[in-house]
């Protein structure tokens, strides 16, 4: 291997992520594998590497690269799973419309070709107000109707797996102090998807949803001022892709005076700037944000964990 790939080590975000199992284990297996992987698609798509996008992901590694044309382009490589097939199916169906475009894919080799975006920017680069205004107007044109063969789970079953890891996590003695905010927000999970279809005005069509939606998920772009990457895509109600966006920057505003009234605010605000139903956004808003704090202290991110809690508290 020459000295060359070693410019193309993975980011250390990433190797923390996947490299704290065994030595033998598929994360660092792959993590191994990639300078080598780098070299192999850059050949076969005629490539020339530029360097690796930092910090990156935490299960994907980018490398900005050029083309034989002298175009820019996104080489993104994550470990071979189904996330990669559902991530490209979703880019093609959206064809550019809101979101990064497809180049060249082989998803069942995790690799992704896409179109050059700014990664160093994102609408976080904002001032608040305006990068709302710029995420609601990307967020709507990804609100597509799925193809009738799509591949992507529904909001539904996705939350009835999170949902049984908050069951199992609340028991345990680090999860003392969140109980009561776990139970709500399983209730309101319950009760969400319950209600859905169920002919109480909430049975609005199935779309495409994003997943993950937030303010660092859409980047500068040429042909498009903003666009949208990083799908983890779902069908469902356009509530629960909102939801991400409304505990944006939620350091800056559980630090501000009021903060219970700032986030309520937000929420009404996000639901009625999207016709969203201003409950149901709540209710998801609550308990993906309990998710991912129930998520953060079981890694040992306690501190983030804690701050995600009481923003859900707050709701």
């Amino acid at each position: 291997m020459s000295n060359a790939d070693d410019r193309f080590a993975p980011p250390e975000r990433l190797v923390r992520t996947l490299g704290s199992g065994p030595a033998d284990g598929a994360g660092r297996q792959w993590l191994a594998s990639l300078p080598e992987q780098v070299h192999e698609f850059a050949e076969r798509w005629e490539l020339t590497p530029e360097r690796v996008h930092r910090p990156g992901g935490r299960g994907s590694i980018v490398i900005l690269a050029r083309r034989a044309d002298g175009t820019g382009a996104v080489l993104k490589l994550e470990a071979p799973d189904e996330a990669t097939a559902l991530e490209h199916a979703a880019l093609t169906h959206w064809n550019g419309l809101g979101a990064v475009r497809v180049l060249q894919a082989e998803p069942g080799a995790g690799a992704l070709l896409l179109e050059r975006l700014r990664a160093d920017v994102t609408l976080r680069s904002l001032a608040e107000a305006k990068a709302v205004l710029e995420a609601t107007a990307t967020l709507q044109r990804l609100w597509v109707r799925p193809a009738d063969d799509h591949p992507f789970t529904s909001v539904a079953d996705h939350t009835l797996l999170l949902a049984g890891t908050m069951r199992e996590q609340r028991e345990e003695p680090w999860a003392a102090d969140a109980r009561a905010v776990v139970d709500e927000a399983l209730e309101l999970r319950d009760a969400l998807t319950a209600d859905a279809g169920a002919g109480n005005g909430t049975e609005e069509p199935a779309s495409l949803l994003h997943g993950r939606y937030q303010q660092g998920k859409v980047l500068a772009g040429e042909r498009a001022p903003w666009l949208a990457v990083g799908p983890r895509p779902l069908v469902g109600e356009r509530a629960y892709d909102l939801a991400w966006l409304a505990r944006d920057r939620v350091d800056t505003l559980m630090a501000s005076p009021g903060a219970a009234a700032i986030a309520r605010r937000r929420v009404a605000k996000l639901a009625d700037a999207l016709d969203v139903d201003r409950d149901r956004l709540r209710g998801w808003t609550l308990f993906r944000t309990a998710e991912a704090g129930m998520r953060e202290l079981a890694s040992g991110a306690r501190a983030r964990g804690e701050l995600l809690l009481e923003f859900a508290g707050m709701l």
